[in-house]
């Protein structure tokens, strides 16, 4: 079976040795945190359009002399 065979193949490449599996484990996690950080980040960011210290153009600003 395709299903079978694709088991084994991921099997032998990432799981077969140790120290393998413990980097796929990591490298998988890292780029786990990073897209969901990233996800958040621009839902965050789409739902406070206009309310951002960065949206308002009067704050920072020095007045004119």
């Amino acid at each position: 079976m395709a299903g079978n065979r694709l088991m084994e193949g991921f099997y032998s490449v990432f799981m077969r040795r140790t120290s393998v599996y413990v980097t796929f484990l990591i490298a998988g996690t890292f780029l786990a945190e990073r897209g969901v950080d990233y996800g958040i980040h621009k839902l965050w960011e789409n739902n406070n359009i206009g309310k951002r210290y960065e949206d308002i153009s009067v704050l920072g600003q020095r007045p004119a002399e």
